[in-house]
């Protein structure tokens, strides 16, 4: 292929990552731009936010591949004084491009949460929650388990994850006994309370994901489920831009970018001392 378009790289991801595996309230997909404009260079990023808007049109992309849809919930309005209406038109003008893949990536093989699993070294991977429907078989699904090769305490393995992870402010905080022995691990990229049950039946040692909130880990705890781990949302997703840039790459004449430029919204944090008393 000597030319790239719009419509190149959107057929190619629907194929890799097909809009009928989504979540049915997901929105996936070509969210603008023109099919027939060219493609030179595509900038990876986890959110489409003002930020990374900046960043493309510095970079001079005509293409950006997202994660996170920037039009997930109905709007009755793009005006430009509008948060979302700024960033539409904005790219409109700019003719820059935006394509989603958002549930049906993290369902993928590989997926959101191979390259999250890849980055603790899990071994081993099957699907934490197996895929039904369009995208049921060949080791699709919803977060994924597999085994490290050394076991580590949990103290441990907060520790090295957050070594592999890309670096934010919340960093990485688990919940359970320090020294519990960590051997088989569930992760999965982003929000993943809705997953603590699975990852229960599936008798793993600790389970990383991100956005988890006091009462259902402390119940979880209480009821003896696996140790958990919490991570940035960002920091979870992020991974997965760098194996979605290799395949752009090989599969079309053009400069890919992936952004480091961390979204997270969490971005100062102070640890407090615990008190002592006599």
């Amino acid at each position: 292929m000597t030319d790239c378009t719009v419509r190149n790289v959107v057929e190619a991801l629907d194929a890799r990552y097909p809009r009928d595996w989504a979540e049915s309230w997901d929105r996936v997909g070509l969210v603008l731009g023109e099919f027939d404009h060219r493609v030179s260079r595509i900038l990876c990023v986890v959110d489409c936010v003002p930020e990374t808007v900046d960043q493309a049109l510095e970079a001079g992309a005509d293409l950006i591949v997202a994660h996170h849809p920037l039009l997930l919930k109905p709007v009755s309005s793009i005006a430009p004084d509008t948060f979302k209406g700024r960033i539409v038109h904005r790219l409109i003008r700019a003719g820059v491009a935006l394509y989603t893949a958002h549930t049906n990536a993290d369902t993928a093989n590989p997926g959101v949460s191979d390259a999250l699993a890849a980055r603790l070294d899990l071994a081993g991977l099957r699907p934490l929650v197996p895929a039904e429907g369009a995208a049921a078989g060949e080791g699709r699904g919803l977060g994924r388990i597999g085994e490290l090769a050394v076991p580590l305490t949990l103290e441990q393995f907060a520790r090295f994850a957050a070594g592999r992870l890309p670096a934010t402010a919340a960093g990485v905080r688990a919940a359970g006994d320090p020294g519990r022995a960590i051997r088989t691990v569930a992760v999965c990229g982003g929000a993943g309370d809705s997953f603590l049950a699975a990852a229960t039946r599936a008798g793993v040692d600790a389970y990383l994901c991100a956005d988890l909130r006091h009462h259902p880990v402390s119940e979880h705890l209480a009821d003896g489920g696996p140790a958990l781990l919490d991570v940035a949302h960002w920091a979870s997703e992020r991974p997965w831009l760098d194996d979605v840039a290799v395949w752009l790459r090989a599969g079309f004449p053009v400069d890919v970018v992936v952004s480091d430029l961390d979204t997270d919204p969490w971005t100062v944090h102070s640890a407090s001392e615990k008190e002592t008393h006599p």
